[in-house]
């Protein structure tokens, strides 16, 4: 069978991960794409929560430990929600910290979100996170631990490394996502009739 998730030949629609360290604006921005796009956003933490995909939580980092087994389980779940988004002719929309178990092939544009690490405090403190869990997310900021994931693990032209200060930042990316897509549907002869 074809990879209909995963080869954009067969796809009207781009599949996008939205991806950053935890405060970084992927939900919001992942939301925001969705809505202007009309495509399906998935909350990969969302899902790890609501199917119970985890072996429980980390008592130190407060966060939802995804173990091997149970990472097979919500690959399995996502490949059928982007096969779905692709039949429906919508594309999707991914947000989650990690991005080097996702198959490559899945995603057409992997956006990685930056932001300055006093932004990032303020947000990790609104949010309340305990000063380990705080100091863990900005030490992988600062060394752009999801930045080199990505490059890593994606072809390095579909990974754009893009600021995320600022509401008016936040809303600039929605804007540069909605011209790719265009791009990407032009180039691949899917233009909206």
């Amino acid at each position: 069978m074809s990879d209909v998730e995963g080869e954009s030949s067969e796809r009207s629609r781009p599949n996008i991960l939205v991806t950053g360290t935890p405060g970084v604006g992927k939900t919001a921005t992942a939301s925001l794409i969705a809505e202007r796009l009309g495509m399906k956003h998935v909350n990969v933490g969302d899902l790890i929560k609501r199917h119970k995909f985890h072996s429980g939580k980390d008592a130190q980092f407060d966060s939802y430990v995804l173990d091997d087994d149970n990472e097979d389980k919500l690959l399995d779940l996502m490949e059928e929600m982007l096969r779905s988004s692709a039949a429906a002719g919508e594309g999707a929309v991914v947000d989650y910290h990690g991005c080097d178990f996702f198959p490559e092939r899945w995603f057409d544009l992997v956006l990685v979100l930056r932001a300055r690490t006093d932004v990032l405090y303020d947000r990790l403190t609104k949010r309340g996170y305990a000063d380990e869990k705080r100091r863990e997310n900005l030490e992988c900021e600062i060394m752009q631990v999801v930045l080199d994931e990505a490059r890593e693990s994606y072809e390095r032209e579909i990974v754009h490394e893009v600021r995320s200060d600022t509401i008016e930042e936040m809303e600039g990316n929605v804007d540069r996502v909605d011209q790719w897509v265009k791009q990407w549907r032009s180039d691949n002869g899917k233009e909206e009739s």
